[in-house]
């Protein structure tokens, strides 16, 4: 299998369930988990600010730096269930679809995917 490239990781993969002619929508999103999703990123975004703040005050790079781990963890954690929302419908009806090339765009998202993430 051959290595995925920069430019393939960067560049916004073709949709493999459709949602690409609708605009890149999300299809069947939760809206419980829309909403969970949505406080995490607020909270993260006061993380971010406490982070802009504790670098203007010069604070000590080590705590610093723990915030910083944190607030990744935390985008992680959003990640992770963006990623199943993603598995259980797009991807799933996708890789179920019989028309020619959809399975198999969405083996190549989720691969994109599944490298952009692991980092």
């Amino acid at each position: 299998m051959p290595a995925r490239n920069a430019e393939t990781i960067r560049r916004a993969p073709a949709c493999g369930c459709g949602a690409q002619e609708k605009g890149r929508k999300a299809l069947a999103v939760d809206p419980e988990i829309k909403s969970s999703n949505l406080k995490r990123l607020r909270r993260i975004e006061g993380q971010v600010r406490g982070l802009q703040r504790l670098v203007e005050e010069d604070r000590y790079c080590a705590d610093i730096l723990v915030q910083i781990s944190s607030a990744q963890e935390a985008l992680r954690s959003v990640g992770r269930a963006l990623m199943k929302n993603h598995l259980r419908h797009c991807a799933s009806e996708a890789i179920r679809d019989t028309a020619p090339g959809r399975a198999e765009a969405m083996y190549e998202e989720l691969l994109n995917l599944m490298d952009l993430h692991s980092r």
